[in-house]
């Protein structure tokens, strides 16, 4: 069984989606630089997609990873979960993963949350994300 079947005693509790224009991240890092990226973006976060050849790419699939998993939980980005709140790490393998901290930590547990789903594009001009959220039924 791969790690994509659904449960028995589970649900799909939520799913998210974002995309973004590459040049809307690149114009916040160029206007507002460090302010800018961790306001958004965990330590860990600013080291991987500094490291990268054309960083922004990074930064924006990474932004639009936030968005499509506070999407998933219903909540936007906001009162309830904040910007780094949500990161975005890479297993082993180079797969993507969700790493929930604080609030949305906490709202994941009071909502059964089992499982995070999640994947990224980017190309030259556009990052898109899918977020899903798997619960106890």
């Amino acid at each position: 069984m791969s790690s994509f079947d659904i449960q028995p005693g589970t649900r799909i509790l939520g799913i998210g989606v974002d995309i973004l224009e590459t040049v809307r991240i690149q114009a916040s890092i160029d206007r507002f630089g460090d302010r800018f990226l961790r306001r958004v973006f965990t330590p860990a976060e600013r080291q991987y997609c500094a490291a990268m050849p054309f960083p922004a790419r990074h930064y924006g699939a990474r932004f639009a990873a936030k968005e499509a998993v506070s999407k998933a939980f219903g909540t936007g980005i906001g009162k309830q979960i904040g910007w780094r709140d949500i990161e975005i790490k890479r297993k082993e393998t180079g797969e993507p993963c969700i790493l929930l901290h604080g609030p949305a930590a906490k709202l994941a547990a009071t909502l059964d949350v089992i499982q995070t789903l999640i994947t990224l594009s980017h190309s030259d001009h556009y990052s898109v994300a899918n977020a899903i959220l798997i619960a106890k039924s």
